[in-house]
């Protein structure tokens, strides 16, 4: 999602003053824009413009909800931990379409055929809003983010008017998949997405969640309906294209997490095998492996327990990427006789065939460059588990 510094967004009281205009004087419209090529924009974006159309020289305003601001104190803690409170800004439309301009990102426009009412309600509803003491919301990228805040403005305004046709909404498809669908040219965010975010994303979306991402808002606007007095007509009364540049096609890259994960595999298959026809536990392999998942399994637990991240709870990727995984790397060198390693080399084995089951059952969907890596922690494991004691 698109954001902006503060200072370079916020419009001062010369706008504030656009509700006392009466509706008809204004054109509504939901802008649309592509992905970007960086991870905080490969998902696009949505604003609200509100354009004066009654005389040449009206105001032209964007308002967006997907902004926050730097200065805010222990800024990188309160983003780590899910508190950082995003807000509505509003700027004009010339200074909203240079940015996408500058980094070649498309933007669409459907303008919206509502009546005087309707506009009048979201008029004062978005006045409401952008009041400080209010700008400020709770941000949660599924459900409450720069997209579905405006979903949920055009409800607010125009209440049951407003019909989401949602038959017409496509395939059943889980968070997972969607984010999955934005993902394919960054496979390392992808990778990273799937270790963070826990099995709370592996239901079903229904038509109305699929719109915390732009596109599909933009769809859902497309097919939805104004009944009124049991008339109904299209949202969207006209579509504009503002900003088109050729799609790049990203070329699949040899770096990826799967690929780089089962070369790592297949190096470590050779070294163990080495030390077994040698007699040597080579466990500089295991203080490579396992202290590298027991730090990550402390980045999931803390996504998991000790933040407000609702997306990041019951997260079985604790199972192989495990904090105690650090305890068991200084087991093995400091006290490589202790009774206790082979109990946890076995639960790292039971642990990681969870896992799989977990996977295989539906319960969690784990990113595929993943099972170099659970087969790599059987094979480990397995190895000290029945060599330990014999080196």
């Amino acid at each position: 999602m698109a954001k902006y510094k503060l200072g370079f967004l916020l419009i001062l009281l010369t706008f504030v003053s656009f509700i006392p205009a009466k509706a008809q004087l204004w054109e509504v419209s939901l802008l649309t824009a592509d992905p970007g090529t960086e991870l905080y924009s490969s998902f696009g974006h949505s604003a609200i413009r509100l354009r004066e159309v009654s005389s040449e020289g009206g105001k032209d305003l964007v308002f967006n909800f997907g902004t926050f601001d730097f200065d805010t104190p222990n800024f990188y803690g309160k983003f780590a931990t899910g508190k950082l409170n995003y807000m509505l800004s509003m700027t004009t439309y010339d200074r909203f379409i240079i940015e996408y301009d500058y980094y070649k990102r498309g933007l669409r426009e459907q303008v919206l055929d509502l009546n005087e009412e309707q506009k009048d309600f979201l008029l004062q509803h978005m006045d409401a809003q952008y009041d400080p003491a209010r700008r400020y919301y709770k941000y949660d990228f599924f459900f409450n983010n720069c997209a579905t805040k405006i979903r949920d403005a055009f409800e607010i305004s125009m209440g049951d008017q407003l019909v989401w046709n949602d038959s017409t909404a496509g395939e059943e498809k889980t968070f997972r998949n969607l984010l999955d669908e934005f993902l394919a040219p960054l496979p390392w965010a992808d990778f990273g997405i799937d270790l963070a975010l826990g099995a709370v994303i592996d239901r079903p979306a229904t038509p109305r969640e699929k719109q915390f991402l732009p596109t599909y808002m933009e769809q859902a606007f497309a097919n939805a309906t104004i009944v009124e007095n049991g008339v109904a007509r299209p949202l969207v009364k006209e579509s504009r294209v503002l900003l088109e540049y050729p799609k790049e096609e990203s070329q699949p890259s040899l770096v990826n997490p799967f690929v780089i994960f089962w070369l790592l595999t297949l190096i470590f298959v050779g070294l163990t095998f080495y030390g077994f026809k040698k007699g040597k536990l080579m466990k500089g392999l295991d203080l490579v492996l396992f202290g590298i998942l027991g730090t990550l399994g402390l980045v999931v637990a803390f996504l998991w327990f000790f933040t407000d991240h609702t997306a990041t709870l019951w997260n079985w990727n604790l199972l192989w990427a495990f904090p105690g995984h650090l305890v068991l790397v200084w087991g093995l060198f400091a006290r490589p006789k202790a009774t206790w390693l082979s109990p946890y080399l076995l639960f790292v084995m039971v642990a990681t065939v969870i896992v799989l089951l977990l996977w295989m059952f539906g319960m969690q969907s784990f990113s595929p460059a993943l099972i170099p890596i659970l087969l790599l922690i059987l094979l480990r494991a397995n190895f000290l588990f029945y060599n330990r004691k014999n080196a």
